[in-house]
């Protein structure tokens, strides 16, 4: 899926965010506002991963879309 319709669509995605991504709290959905690299930087941040293995998550995720 092309990410600028993720981005401009971020409000219909939160909750499917939310499901795959269970310790992402409501501020963490606002800050990322639909940003690829602030959604990759807070998964980082929450499930103490590596970026590249948080960049590979969300490219899953969004090519499943």
């Amino acid at each position: 899926m092309n990410w600028d319709r993720v981005e401009g669509n971020w409000k219909q995605f939160t909750g499917k965010v939310k499901e795959q991504w269970g310790k992402l709290t409501e501020d963490d959905i606002t800050v990322i506002g639909g940003k690829q690299e602030q959604l990759v930087g807070r998964i980082q941040e929450r499930y103490g991963i590596a970026k590249d293995e948080a960049e590979k998550q969300v490219k899953t995720w969004a090519g499943g879309l």
